[in-house]
């Protein structure tokens, strides 16, 4: 397992946990909309983190639920797996 998350990753996250089919080059093209825009609402933003954290074994930064775009919840996300690692 990687100690960081893919747009890839995210996508299929984006579709288990919140049941939004979003295509991975769409979402690295478009990073900085909104999640909200991918139609991702913050519930289902909340299901993503609570599975990466069962993935991982570690707890995702507080922060983490309440990102509004795809480049900041990865970013946010991977410095904490990094520092964790």
């Amino acid at each position: 397992m990687s100690d960081r998350i893919t747009v890839e990753e995210l996508a299929e996250l984006m579709k288990k946990a919140a049941g939004v089919t979003v295509d991975p080059a769409e979402l690295e093209q478009r990073s900085d909309s909104g999640f909200d825009t991918f139609g991702l609402d913050s519930l289902g933003l909340l299901g993503i983190v609570g599975e990466l954290e069962n993935r991982h074994g570690t707890p995702m930064p507080t922060d983490a639920e309440r990102c509004k775009t795809p480049r900041q919840f990865l970013d946010l996300v991977n410095s904490s797996l990094v520092a964790g690692a």
